[in-house]
């Protein structure tokens, strides 16, 4: 075996996980294409405002609220966790304030020195992409480390 190609000696995956669909999807493949048993970060990052991820209870937030906010964060990243270990991955939840968001997720996969960064695409593009953005673009284009970006399959 060759250095560098123990997975156990890596950084955890960093799951950016926003609740959504796509989000799901990108736990599900890589649970297909990376090594089972991994160290895994499931990261839901928040703001006050605009929440920014799809609450994993059916819940009202008052988005002006940010304790309740960080809670349903917290709840959202678990849930992300939980699909995380399913998947194969030794996973813990977390969530981070951050705005933009793909800013916490670099910065999360900085301060845990993540190994890979995997996280789904919206595919926002025209207008939507440029007045929205793209947290996936924006983390590939700023992070350092690996990105895997995972594609809605259809």
């Amino acid at each position: 075996m060759t250095q560098g190609s123990d997975n156990s000696s890596a950084g955890p995956v960093l799951f950016a996980y926003d609740g959504s669909e796509l989000a799901k999807l990108a736990i599900d493949e890589a649970g297909r294409q990376l090594t089972p048993q991994r160290d895994a970060l499931v990261l839901t990052v928040w703001q006050p405002f605009d929440v920014g991820f799809v609450a994993a209870a059916d819940i009202q937030i008052d988005a002006a609220d940010a304790t309740e906010v960080r809670r349903a964060a917290e709840d959202t990243a678990a849930e992300g966790a939980s699909l995380a270990d399913a998947a194969g991955f030794k996973a813990r939840a977390a969530a981070s304030e951050a705005a933009p968001s793909w800013k916490g997720i670099v910065k999360a996969a900085d301060e845990h020195d993540a190994s890979l960064i995997v996280l789904g695409s919206h595919g926002r593009s025209g207008l939507a992409g440029v007045l929205i953005g793209s947290v996936a673009e924006a983390v590939a284009a700023h992070s350092r480390r690996p990105v895997l970006i995972v594609h809605s399959r259809n």
